[in-house]
């Protein structure tokens, strides 16, 4: 599956992370594997890292209570403050999917990217000390990628299981956007049609 679908005029659309709220639930599902953490972020450490640790997550869950539980991920900018913010280099915008990519061995722990970012989804790795930031599992580990599917895929949409979580570029939004517009503004006129 294709991270990018190319605009009408040329130019590429990303895709990136999408949480609907009113389907999140901050679960912290218990399970056997995953001690009371949360689903998405502790998936997300264990296929990057082997273990569970939502620390070292790269999609961060934000609870304001009592109304609202969402996840957040990078949400790949144009012109991405933290790859500006790095001093040394360490961070590039991969041109073809928009996914912030982290070089290790120039990566020195500064968190100028962590301060820099608009939505607060770096942070540093617990260990490593390195900038952690979602790249749609392109750098999962081998594995665990799913069989069936026989590549990377974000591995936190395919465990929510409110099913919350999914892949979207902007136009589809958009478009989404659009149709809840119109429900809205004619919901009257939907009604009388469908009855």
């Amino acid at each position: 599956m294709s991270r990018t679908t190319k605009k009408k005029r040329g130019g590429v659309v990303h895709q990136f992370i999408l949480v609907d709220p009113n389907l999140c639930t901050g679960c912290e599902i218990l399970n056997l594997f995953d001690r009371g953490r949360n689903t998405c972020e502790s998936v997300c450490s264990f296929v990057h890292d082997g273990e569970f640790n939502p620390i070292n997550t790269r999609i961060h869950r934000v609870r304001i209570e009592p109304i609202l539980n969402v996840a957040l991920a990078c949400q790949k900018c144009d012109d991405a403050p933290c790859v500006r913010a790095c001093p040394e280099k360490a961070l590039e915008q991969n041109k073809e999917t928009g996914s912030i990519i982290v070089d290790d061995d120039k990566c020195n722990g500064c968190a100028f990217c962590i301060r820099a970012c608009d939505f607060g989804v770096l942070n540093l790795h617990i260990i490593s000390q390195k900038a952690l930031i979602c790249d749609l599992c392109d750098t999962m580990k081998e594995d665990y990628i799913n069989p069936e599917r026989g590549e990377t895929y974000p591995a936190c949409i395919d465990f929510c299981p409110k099913e919350a979580i999914s892949l979207k570029d902007v136009e589809q939004i958009g478009e989404e956007k659009r149709i809840d517009a119109v429900k809205r503004l004619f919901g009257e006129i939907l009604k009388e049609t469908e009855g």
